[in-house]
């Protein structure tokens, strides 16, 4: 048994011993951190195993499935897929160790189960980055939004079921249209080879020498899917509502996560199996990742509430990807292939600051705090450090992407390039103007301050604002009191500081990272550059 598939069996054994722990909430969550971070760990020997300079898959296992149909339980990595493996044993530690300053479960429903589902999706999430199978593929592709809709539709906010089911439609519908080009793609193998096959590294040598209008059809059932959950502008419009209804733990999955299913799938699958199709249909995918930037950063700026203004600014992020991918230049690709790393690191740490001001505040909405800076200097500083990531600020490690997907579109993709600088500008403009809002300025809103007996409310901390704990207005001739937001503790600094390190460190050296994906980056290329 690989280290690979140590890591997607381990957290499936934790989410089955989990449910039998749905009446010990603290039992229940020192289980799901210390299989969390047994997980992370295991990353440690698996990128060890992992060669570079190697084959192109590597730790690979494969046992029959379906013999019959050529379909097996085929796992691999290539340097990207290992990134984001690695990126996702680093966030669930994060997320379960931040869950009690971040979200307060619906009442009646265990952590227990929150946490078991927790673990599922980490280990299906896993394998669908890992499978080497495409009918395999497609089948984690579906059964992996199982568990999240039922994180949203259990555990998330007023209009949870909402945003379930249009979450679960959206990406179900996608995966459809996939598998009926994955048909496609398996009856040209059968007319080439005489037997069907769903294995991936044989239908790209077979699927890549099909006529360019097939290719175009086929390459289209996967990029729907693909720009469905990346997701791409017009794709986009169940990220807002998913995101700003669950929980923040499963948020930082969702957007950091979940959704690099799509861009990943579009360097894995999309570009080797269908080059011609790529080149024929690149302009149009250009076109919305530009679109994307544009729009999203525009939506972003104009949110009052702040998880819908993650999900926004995540539309902005994606496209820079697409347009990475879609410029077919190794420095972009390169670029696109570390954003997803890095805005998963920029995007996560966002969402859990942003949590912790919410639960702290008792309210999503912007318009009701200010000063906080003053209150919490640490949480504000942490908000700063995240939203510089996020704008890609040098020395940030989001800059080093977003500065090669630039540079390399700017020399096949000039016009895309010029439009999509734009975003980096706006990027700058709403990431500051919410540090303002919620950190800067008098102490007013949710960002309450301790009224001591005989004292006065301020002006600026008007009654009915919000808070954290009591808020109690009583008889005129009585004293109001308001508890003060605290400012981060050492636990909470403890789960926030891997981030940090990353963000900084990525930012000042990202060479590891760089060297990890690139021969994967120029392996996907080879294909499209030829023709």
């Amino acid at each position: 048994m690989s280290w690979l598939v140590a890591l997607i069996l381990l957290p499936l054994v934790g989410a089955l011993a989990l449910a039998g722990l749905r009446h010990n909430d603290r039992a229940a969550t020192l289980t799901a951190l210390a299989v969390s971070v047994v997980e992370l760990l295991l990353i440690v020997p698996t990128w060890l195993s992992y060669d570079p300079d190697g084959d192109r898959i590597q730790l690979a296992t494969s046992v029959d499935w379906i013999p019959a149909l050529g379909v097996h339980l085929s796992f691999g990595v290539d340097g990207i897929a290992l990134v984001m493996i690695a990126v996702i044993a680093l966030l669930v530690p994060v997320v379960i160790g931040a869950l009690n300053s971040t979200d307060r479960l619906p009442e009646g429903r265990s952590v227990g189960g929150f946490l078991s589902l927790l673990l599922l999706q980490e280990a299906l999430t896993i394998a669908v980055f890992a499978a080497t199978d495409v009918f395999l593929f497609y089948v984690l592709f579906e059964v992996m939004l199982v568990p999240m809709y039922f994180l949203i539709g259990f555990y998330g906010g007023p209009k949870r079921q909402y945003a379930a089911v249009k979450f679960f439609l959206y990406s179900f519908l996608g995966g459809l249209i996939m598998l009926a080009s994955a048909i496609g793609a398996y009856s040209l193998a059968v007319d080439e080879l005489g037997e069907g096959t769903f294995d991936w590294a044989t239908l790209v040598s077979v699927v890549s020498d099909a006529p360019l209008e097939t290719q175009v059809w086929l390459f289209l059932g996967f990029f729907l899917a693909f720009a469905i959950k990346a997701p791409l502008v017009p794709f986009h419009t169940w990220l807002p509502d998913a995101a700003g209804q669950a929980p923040i733990a499963v948020t930082v999955l969702l957007v950091g996560v979940l959704d690099k299913v799509g861009t990943f799938g579009f360097l894995r699958y999309s570009l080797p199996m269908f080059p011609d199709g790529s080149a024929q249909l690149a302009p149009l995918v250009l076109v919305l990742g530009v679109l994307g930037v544009i729009y999203g950063s525009i939506l972003a700026a104009g949110q009052q509430d702040m998880k819908r203004f993650v999900a926004y600014v995540s539309i902005a992020h994606f496209g820079f990807i697409a347009l990475g991918i879609f410029a077919f230049t190794p420095q972009a690709t390169v670029g696109s292939a570390t954003y997803m790393l890095n805005h998963s690191l920029a995007t996560g740490m966002l969402i859990l600051v942003i949590g912790i001001v919410a639960a702290r505040g008792g309210s999503t909405r912007i318009s009701d705090y200010g000063g906080m800076f003053k209150l919490t200097p640490i949480l504000g500083g942490m908000l700063l450090v995240a939203g510089m990531s996020t704008l890609s600020l040098p020395g940030t490690n989001s800059f080093v992407s977003e500065f090669l997907v630039l540079l390399g579109a700017f020399d096949s993709r000039p016009v895309y390039a010029i439009i999509a600088t734009v975003g980096m500008v706006l990027a700058a403009a709403y990431v500051l103007w919410l540090y303002q809002r919620i950190m800067t300025g008098p102490v007013r809103g949710a960002a309450l301050v301790d009224v001591t007996d005989g004292g006065a409310v301020p002006e600026s901390a008007p009654a009915g604002g919000g808070g954290t704990g009591t808020a109690t207005a009583v008889a005129p001739e009585k004293t109001e009191t308001r508890k003060a937001i605290r400012d981060l503790s050492g636990k909470e600094i403890a789960v926030l500081a891997p981030l940090v390190v990353l963000i900084v460190g990525l930012g000042l050296y990202p060479q590891p990272v760089l060297d990890t994906v690139t021969p994967s980056v120029e392996a996907t290329l080879q294909a499209v550059q030829e023709r």
